[in-house]
Parts: structure tokens; sequence; C-alpha cells
């Protein structure tokens, strides 16, 4: 079996090469269908929300760990190289950097095109916000705070579970992840319900929100951004959202690109003014989409060195095998 560094380094290769595998069994599709089958579930046992909640996400949890150990465990049965390729496909299915650099690009395309409606219906594909009244500034930065904010729950705190524990750390972290994703809202429906799914994911991001938020200003500067203020936003600003986690990479990408992020945004109809982040330096515009993207992948590319040398025993190419 080859070495754990080199799964993950091929597993992020086959992210930049294919994607989102669309034709393949996609372990994500998998945990949504089975979250929505234990919420039903739970919810017709009478029991209260939070622990009905709870239940749900610790049984997702266990799925989740035995069927990737299980995959493990044939694989290896049949031969080390199908070992390998089931480790490298589980870590390849957790990381979206090609997929949210591609929904971004449409939102830019069509922004460079002058078509502000197709913009909005792209932009609406990202994010949970009202977009059908936004104008061209607002679209773009909803696009630049769409890729800020999933740099790390898409593509930074993988790569770190990845290297901490292998694919079933990783894929119990996209298990954490979805479970937010589908019950961490906080309404009328899904406060007690989603306690733990919102409480477990904060605190699975933890971790990889801080190492994103300091290795976007050294991306930033290889890229002959605006790596001081970068760093100086990430200080101060990084607080300034309703996430514990989310707004380490948004400062630090605002302060690179040198602008506002945060504001009024409008979800359900209801305008809900959140804590700005960044300074107006400049207007959002379509381009800087763009830039956000080529930040976020060479934070990515950094993330990976920076965890191969910290976490792998003896650095890149002298990881122990599994």
């Amino acid at each position: 079996m080859i070495p754990p560094v080199a799964q993950i380094i091929l597993a992020v290769l086959l992210d930049q090469l294919l994607g989102d595998p669309r034709r393949l069994p996609h372990p994500v599709r998998l945990m949504g269908r089975l979250g929505m089958a234990l919420e039903a579930f739970f919810r017709k046992t009478g029991l209260p929300l939070k622990p009905a909640g709870i239940l749900t996400l610790g049984l997702l949890l266990a799925a989740t760990w035995a069927a990737t150990m299980l995959l493990l465990y044939g694989a290896g049965r049949i031969h080390p190289l199908a070992a390998t390729a089931t480790a490298v496909y589980l870590i390849y299915t957790t990381i979206a950097a090609r997929d949210l650099c591609r929904h971004s690009r449409a939102v830019y395309d069509a922004l460079k095109n002058r078509d502000l409606p197709e913009a909005r219906r792209r932009v609406a594909m990202i994010v949970g916000r009202d977009t059908a009244a936004l104008n061209e500034e607002e679209v773009a930065r909803a696009a630049v705070e769409s890729v800020a904010e999933s740099m790390v729950d898409g593509v930074c705190a993988p790569l770190f579970y990845a290297f901490v524990g292998g694919p079933a750390a990783a894929m119990l972290y996209r298990a954490v992840n979805t479970a937010d994703s589908m019950f961490g809202y906080k309404n009328e429906r899904y406060e007690q319900f989603g306690w733990a799914a919102a409480r477990l994911d904060d605190l699975a991001n933890f971790i990889p929100a801080r190492l994103t938020g300091l290795l976007v200003p050294p991306a930033a500067l290889l890229l002959r951004l605006d790596a001081r203020s970068a760093w100086r936003i990430l200080r101060r600003d990084r607080k300034n959202h309703a996430s514990p986690n989310s707004g380490h990479g948004e400062a630090a990408v605002a302060g690179a690109l040198g602008i506002r992020l945060g504001g009024s945004s409008s979800y359900f109809g209801r305008v809900v003014q959140k804590p700005t982040i960044g300074e107006a330096r400049q207007p959002i515009v379509a381009a800087h989409i763009m830039a956000a993207n080529r930040l976020m992948l060479l934070t990515m590319w950094l993330t990976l060195l920076v965890l191969a040398l910290l976490i792998s025993p003896a650095g890149l190419f002298l990881a122990k095998g599994a």
C-alpha cells in the first residue's frame, strides 16, 4: 500500500481532474439519504426533539464509520492495491475544491456576460440567501463569501482529518458536516433537533478553520495580493460572524482582496443584518470571484504541504505506510 500522504495527494489530484463524481456511488449523497430516513423515523417516535437529533446524529456517524471500515477491510482482503484505491476514492469524495470553483466560475461567467438574472440563478445554487433582488455587486459578494466559507468545510477540513485519521476520519468529518447542513438551522423545526449536529460541526471545524485563516495570508503573498491586510483583517474581524469558525477564512480573504463582506442579506423574505468583515477599499466585482478561487486553491496546496510536514512522521515523502 502506498504511504497515506501519497493517498491524500492522489485524492486531491483526482478532485482537481474530475470534480464531484456524479456517475459513481457518492458517500455524501448516501449520508444525506440516511440522515433523512433517520430524521423521519425519530420524529415519529415522539421523543423530545433534542434527544431525537442526538440519536439521529449518533447513528449516522456510526453507520458512516462502520461502512468505511467494512469497505477498507473488504478491499484489503482482495488486494493491497484495492485497499489503496478505496482509500483514495473515499478521501477524494470528501473534497470539493473543483466543484466550488466550477459553481462560482458559473456566477462569474454570467456576470461577465452581463446576464444578471442568470447570475442570480447560479449564485442561488451555492448560497442560502434570497437572490432574486440582488444587484451585480451583491451577487459577486455572495459568491466570494461562499468560496471563503467553503474553503474550510469543503477543502481544508477534509484534508486535516484525512491526515489525522485517514479515510475513516475524513468520512466521519463529512458525515458531521452533512448533518449540520441538513439539521443545523436556527429555526423552529431544527433548533432543538439539529442542536447536536450544529455543536459537533463547530467543534470539528475549530482547528481547520484557524489553520485555514493562518494560511490565507501566505497564499495571498504568493499570489501578489495584500498579504499584510489579510493578516490584519483576520486578527481584527475573525469573530465578526455568527459561526465561531467561518469568520476566519472570510476575514483573511476579505483582507487579501481589499473588499468588505457581510452586511445585510435576505433569508426567506427576512432581512438579516450581519457584522461586516473587511474594508471596502473597492467595490466587489466579478473578478474578485476568480481571485477568491485562486486564493482558495493555493491555500489548499499550502494546507496539504503543512499537514504533510507536521503530521506525517518523516515529512512529505517518508510517511509510514498504512
